[in-house]
């Protein structure tokens, strides 16, 4: 098969969310034979651009925000004319409705991921509005694709899953909790109400009211940053909480990882969810809402527990299970691992990427066929509310 290009978009490089997997996505595809280049409609923290560049790959980063959406649309159409792609690949509601736009006017074939489980409705509708524009629809979870079939209404021909994670058996693993250790909990994400942070801390702090005792000192370490960081610190103050810290971006994950005993994931929402899934391939149990894929990886006493998004009362519950049995935790973690490895081997991941490589080149020739017969198309940037 002749060498494809592919202009992956995506919203942004900041550090977390869809970028996250883009190293792993662009290395299966490179691997089949592609040419793959990052273009990103926006910069926002720039955390993801070392990890994209270390895999080799060439990132393009527009320089203005996130609601000039005419400029952006210009720029995509500017760069992607000058590097021609064979496929458009987008992420995220913005870059893919910009890249279904640029698609029909250069007949580009376009190939889009879904992440989110929960869409905005405004999104909603335009996506489900504009589904026939993206050849191909990509569930990052299987929890996500059947979203994507009943929301978007995408029809099984035109939709794959393909679960964003390739569990790594190599990654560092975390050291068994001793009595007479503090008991580590942690967190990764950004600092937003999507990741249900603040009922985490409800959750800590009904058990402090409760006069709840462990055999052991507890410290919580959330690694992340965003917007939600003062009000954070100000739910964390009212309720004198001194064994929560807020430790800020950690571009050393794995090992933050490495060193809890436990990790939790209060999301409001989920697709995949990375964190998650690393933390369990790090051996830690779970205690996660039960959104996305979550429910589906946790198994509740056995790699973890899970609890209704948004309920601090439920959360407060499942926290103090397993707290007051620190002895059972390594246990949990070794049986969270065994099963994340096993869903998620790196052989089925690129297995995956191939399958839908291999189905590229079709796309390509019906494009092709569209071209030759379809009139010159002008920009047409439609309703501009996007996430």
């Amino acid at each position: 098969m002749a060498e494809l290009r592919i202009a992956y978009v995506i919203n942004s490089v900041e550090g977390g969310g869809a970028a996250l997997p883009a190293p792993a996505v662009a290395r299966a595809l490179i691997a089949q034979g592609a040419r793959l280049e990052v273009f990103a409609l926006t910069r926002r923290d720039g955390r993801a651009i070392p990890a994209m560049e270390a895999a080799g790959l060439t990132v393009h980063v527009r320089p203005g925000g996130e609601k000039d959406h005419r400029r952006t649309l210009a720029w995509l159409d500017a760069r992607l004319r000058d590097w021609k792609p064979d496929v458009i690949w987008t992420s995220l509601t913005r870059a893919t409705l910009l890249g279904q736009i640029v698609g029909q006017r250069l007949c580009v074939p376009v190939v889009s991921w879904q992440h989110a489980a929960r869409l905005k409705l405004a999104n909603l509708l335009l996506l489900r509005l504009r589904q026939a524009r993206s050849r191909l629809w990509v569930g990052d979870s299987h929890s996500v694709t059947d979203l994507t079939a009943e929301r978007l209404e995408v029809p099984p021909s035109r939709l794959v899953a393909w679960p964003l994670f390739a569990a790594d058996p190599d990654a560092p693993q975390a050291q068994p909790w001793r009595p007479g250790q503090t008991l580590e909990l942690g967190s990764l994400g950004r600092l937003h109400p999507v990741k249900g942070y603040d009922v985490l801390i409800e959750a800590l702090a009904r058990l402090q009211a409760q006069g709840c005792r462990f055999p052991t000192p507890v410290r919580l370490r959330i690694a992340g940053e965003g917007a939600a960081r003062a009000a954070l610190e100000d739910r964390i103050a009212r309720h004198g909480l001194s064994t929560i810290e807020l430790a800020g971006y950690s571009d050393r994950p794995r090992e933050f990882l490495a060193g809890l005993h436990l990790y939790l994931q209060p999301s409001r929402s989920e697709g995949l969810c990375i964190a998650a899934h690393e933390a369990m391939q790090a051996g830690l149990p779970v205690i996660a809402s039960e959104v996305g894929e979550l429910p589906y990886s946790i198994e509740n006493g056995v790699t973890g527990l899970t609890a209704p998004p948004g309920d601090p009362w439920a959360l407060a519950e499942a926290l103090g299970r397993l707290l007051s049995r620190p002895e059972r935790l390594a246990g949990m973690g070794a049986a969270a691992r065994t099963r994340v490895l096993e869903r998620f081997g790196q052989k089925a991941f690129d297995r995956t990427g191939a399958a839908i490589y291999q189905r590229l080149p079709g796309f390509i020739a019906e494009a092709a066929q569209a071209r030759a017969h379809a009139p010159r198309r002008s920009l047409d940037l439609g309703q501009s509310v996007w996430r």
